[in-house]
């Protein structure tokens, strides 16, 4: 324990008589004032800065200072002979006010020499003159060419061609209508027997309005039509002993279904088949086939319907540009024949007249053209008076 006080005395007595760097630089930082960590800011002087002028040559160098140089190739001797004088210039003259003048130069006009104002050369002039003469030659052979007037068709100015228009057939009596397109026929000798058809133009808006009928021709219309019968059960035997083509229920609906084909020109149902039609409605409207109570195709008098057919029962309906086309027989049928089928027509026609037409007359605004025809003929257009009396015969005989 002495020892280690011993050692320790002595060690401090040797720090102070002899101090270590480190000790000596801490002790001398902690004398010092502490340092400034941001300085004052004092704006540096801006002091001007002159440059030396740019020593300029001398205009008038003495001579034995300038050094011997070589004249410019452009300075001619003057006409004494004496000192080297440069030309005057156009530019130099702008700028003078008593130097010499200086007259425009003129040159002469460059004209072609034409070849007979050419002289032969020497050693081939012979040559040459030919081959202007037909350089010559040519040229004029070619001006020739230019204003060569050829002998050509004078063909005469367009006329404008009038055109040839129809000329409206005159309004027939209905008669006089059957007469022709009998003769029309004939003339044509067609290989069957054409049917005498009528085509109405109605005065009606078919957006609005809707003109469709049915009725039975008094003489037929020479057509052999074929009939679809939708029964089942007693039914079904009635259409059948009745004539029908095509008898059958559900099953029938089904073949339809699956083949989508019919050939048929009517077809009737029963009130208790028609609702089992739903299947093949589409397939019926698109060939105007589907059984309609308005129009007496949805019925359970079997026979009087089926009778009907076969007597000359026809349908009719308004299109979309306000026409209705119907067949009114054969050819073949007698005129007075196709003339009641035509009065029967018109009367079924007023009937299904719309009620919102009010006009004085019952055809007036109803009725605009009525033009009968064959199926491979012109047509013939009909008097409304003719058809007038045409349906009053027919009411007076059938409807009393």
């Amino acid at each position: 324990m002495a020892a280690l006080k011993l050692l320790f005395s002595s060690a401090r007595r040797h720090s102070r008589l002899h101090p270590s760097p480190f000790l000596r630089s801490l002790s001398s930082e902690s004398d010092q004032a502490p340092p400034q960590l941001f300085k004052p800011h004092h704006p540096l002087p801006i002091e001007p800065v002159s440059y030396t002028p740019k020593p300029k040559p001398d205009p008038d160098p003495s001579p034995q200072s300038a050094q011997p140089q070589q004249p410019p190739s452009d300075l001619r001797r003057d006409s004494a002979g004496g000192e080297l004088v440069r030309p005057w210039s156009r530019e130099d003259a702008r700028f003078v006010k008593d130097g010499p003048s200086i007259t425009p130069v003129s040159y002469p006009a460059r004209v072609a020499p034409l070849p007979e104002d050419k002289k032969a050369e020497e050693g081939g002039g012979g040559a040459r003159e030919e081959e202007l003469e037909r350089e010559k030659q040519r040229i004029e052979q070619a001006k020739r060419r230019a204003f060569r007037v050829e002998d050509r068709v004078v063909v005469p100015f367009p006329t404008f061609i009038k055109v040839e228009k129809n000329e409206r057939k005159p309004i027939l009596d209905l008669m006089d209508a059957i007469r022709r397109v009998k003769v029309s026929v004939a003339t044509a000798k067609c290989n069957f027997d054409e049917t005498v058809e009528a085509h109405v133009q109605l005065g009606i808006d078919a957006k609005r309005n809707a003109v469709r009928g049915n009725m039975t021709l008094p003489h037929g219309s020479g057509k052999v039509v074929r009939v679809a019968f939708f029964a089942e059960g007693a039914d079904a035997d009635e259409a059948r002993a009745a004539g029908a083509d095509i008898v059958g229920g559900v099953d029938l609906v089904e073949e339809i279904a699956s083949s989508r084909k019919l050939n048929v020109d009517k077809c009737f149902a029963t009130n208790e088949m028609v609702m089992r039609l739903a299947k093949i409605a589409r397939i019926l409207r698109e060939r105007g086939l589907m059984p309609d109570r308005k129009l007496g195709t949805v019925t359970n008098d079997i026979v009087g319907a089926l009778q009907k057919v076969r007597q000359g029962h026809i349908e009719y309906k308004m299109d979309r540009t306000s026409i209705v086309h119907v067949g009114l027989g054969k050819v073949s049928f007698t005129e007075d024949n196709l003339r009641e089928n035509v009065g029967a027509f018109m009367s079924s026609l007023l009937l299904a007249k719309p009620t919102g037409l009010k006009k004085s007359s019952k055809y007036a605004g109803y009725i605009n053209s009525f033009h009968i025809c064959s199926t491979m003929g012109s047509g013939f257009p009909v008097s409304i008076q003719s058809l007038s009396k045409a349906a009053d015969n027919y009411n007076k005989m059938h409807l009393k």
